[in-house]
């Protein structure tokens, strides 16, 4: 009976633990494949060694990548608005500045941006995720 309350008390440790896979689960955003490596050292992405700053990129992703200095690590989003359809809201995200620490999508009712610090708004969905690892001056960007 012991061994069955402890392995009861444990339960939610066991299964709550991150695998390292982003699962997220947006209707309105296809999955596209993204693999963007961006050079801090180059001088069109250098903003992005500041905390509070970030760059956009529309290489990849959906409807571009925005990639923003938390001042504790690097957040990386798609710039398709998360609570529409793809293709009824066909404009990006839009950011007022490279020091912005908000996106707005134009298409959505509500006036609430979406934070570049948690990808959320309070609406049901929020910013879709991609991984951000660091390597030296590097910043790798994938899904």
């Amino acid at each position: 009976m012991k061994k069955i309350l402890v392995l009861l008390a444990f339960m939610p440790f066991i299964f709550g633990c991150d695998t390292g896979t982003l699962n997220y689960n947006n209707p309105n955003i296809p999955n596209y494949p993204v693999n963007l490596l961006i050079n801090m050292g180059l001088p069109q992405y250098s903003n992005l060694q500041f905390p509070g700053y970030n760059i956009k990129d529309y290489s990849q992703g959906a409807r571009g990548i925005v990639i923003f200095n938390t001042g504790s690590g690097y957040n990386a989003f798609d710039l398709a608005c998360p609570n529409q359809a793809f293709n009824i809201c066909t404009t990006p995200l839009s950011i007022a500045s490279p020091s912005s620490i908000e996106a707005k999508c134009n298409c959505d009712s509500s006036e609430n941006p979406y934070s570049l610090y948690t990808g959320q708004n309070g609406l049901q969905y929020p910013l879709k995720p991609y991984r951000v690892q660091v390597n030296g001056n590097n910043l790798i960007i994938t899904n």
